[in-house]
């Protein structure tokens, strides 16, 4: 081989262990496994189920550890109080936003045995177009379609491991074959569609009646025009759009999804909803929110549905905003926070018996419904998912309305039914399944 090659590659070897050890050895961080140089702990990590591994260290490294995803120290926070003492005791010092590399890039027939995914799934897209579009869309709609067919692909990607390792080196984004590339033209897809909608919105504009948000997006930008550090620009509000579709649609969907499965699994919990939908609501008229308040058991089934199949295990990520002591450690501003929900839902002290599936987690002793601060399926404090509410509200009226109006049953003994996920990475995916609509 040249000698000059040979120096070359010595010299590139001594620069990248170099910048390996400075960042490693920056601050007082926790403790955590040793990492390797280059690829730090991501071989102590399965990526199949990220928050069993976390876990398993945790039992090793306490509460508070440092894992380094590729070269870049993360702190994961494992367990209520750590999350709790973080993200809510110090809320802003913990507020920063993580954007993960591929994200970044992006930025720039009745009775019969069926699949739910697509019902599950066209109803809250459906919802949040209404919200962006005031527009909803026939289910057999083309560009509806195609729409939920990208939504599909880019939540499904998410937890393929070009994207994972793309996130961890994102110097690879443009380089490796995979998943991440497909997410990147799916999103381009998507935001060039909003772009359509918002000539269309712009070309019939009344600032006195706004019709939507895109329309208040356009009116806030319009009254900021002059304000050359405005955030309302129209690269944001593409952006906006895209992440309310993709956050407001497959998340729902999934938990939908997973929660008609839990049913089947479990048809005694079933029955005991529906005999509560028959006394509150009964059938001459349609579920409410303001039901909710007088079915408890109903409530806790949805709560616990959440709780039990831990959608995300581990919030999106988040940064300090400055140099934080934190117990007895001293985190660096800019350093990667990961708060594992997974820890607080499963907590065997706040929920017995947590890997069970039992509505009683959330009932106290008289069958009242009993709230937990341990329910954390949004994460919590200061940048808990903006879309909670609307989420909620979902869940509750659709599982409601669907209770009301049909019984369920399963193609196989709920014995054999495998609530386990298909997928358990960034987000959990249920397994594959039919089941029937029998009307009541």
């Amino acid at each position: 081989m040249d000698p000059t090659v040979v120096l070359v590659l010595c010299l590139s070897l001594l620069l990248l262990f170099s910048f390996w050890k400075q960042s490693h050895g920056r601050g007082n961080l926790p403790p955590g496994p040793t990492p390797l140089p280059i690829l730090g702990n991501i071989l102590q990590i399965d990526f199949k189920d990220i928050s069993k591994s976390l876990t398993k260290l945790s039992e090793v490294y306490g509460p508070v550890f440092t894992v380094y995803l590729g070269m870049k120290p993360t702190v994961v926070l494992h367990g209520y109080e750590a999350v709790k003492e973080a993200l809510i005791d110090l809320g802003e010092e913990f507020s920063g936003r993580t954007i993960l590399p591929v994200i970044h890039k992006v930025n720039k027939g009745l009775a019969s045995p069926c699949d739910p995914t697509f019902i599950l799934g066209a109803a809250p897209c459906n919802v949040i177009c209404s919200v962006i579009f005031q527009n909803r869309f026939d289910y057999k709609d083309q560009q509806f379609l195609n729409l939920m067919g990208k939504f599909n692909e880019i939540f499904k990607n998410v937890n393929s491991k070009s994207v994972q390792l793309c996130n961890m080196f994102p110097i690879l984004i443009d380089y490796l074959p995979g998943s991440q590339k497909t997410t990147i033209r799916n999103n381009t897809y998507i935001k060039n569609y909003v772009l359509e909608k918002v000539k269309e919105h712009q070309e019939s504009l009344d600032i006195n009646n706004p019709r939507d948000f895109i329309d208040c997006f356009l009116i806030k930008m319009e009254q900021e025009k002059h304000n050359p550090q405005s955030e309302f620009t129209i690269e944001n509000l593409l952006i906006t759009v895209l992440d309310m579709f993709v956050a407001g649609t497959e998340t729902t969907s999934t938990t939908l999804k997973y929660g008609l499965l839990l049913l089947l699994k479990h048809p005694e919990v079933a029955a005991k909803v529906q005999e509560e939908i028959e006394r509150v609501i009964g059938r001459d008229r349609s579920p409410c929110m303001q039901d909710r308040s007088q079915m408890p058991y109903t409530d806790a089934v949805v709560h616990e549905i959440q709780r039990f199949i831990d959608l995300a295990p581990n919030a999106a990520p988040h940064t300090t905003t400055c140099d934080v002591k934190f117990r007895n450690y001293i985190i660096p501003k800019g350093t990667t926070i990961f708060p594992s929900l997974s820890s607080v839902l499963n907590d065997n002290k706040e929920f017995p018996n947590p890997k069970e599936f039992d509505p009683g987690h959330f009932l106290d002793k008289s069958g009242n419904f009993r709230k937990s601060d341990y329910f954390v399926p949004f994460s919590t404090g200061k940048r808990a998912c903006v879309g909670e509410a609307l989420a909620r509200m979902e869940l509750f009226l659709f599982l409601t309305t669907i209770l009301q109006n049909f019984k369920l049953k399963s193609q196989v003994d709920p014995e054999h039914i495998d609530t386990t996920p298909l997928v358990s990475g960034i987000s959990r995916v249920p397994r594959f399944y039919k089941l029937s609509f029998l009307p009541v």
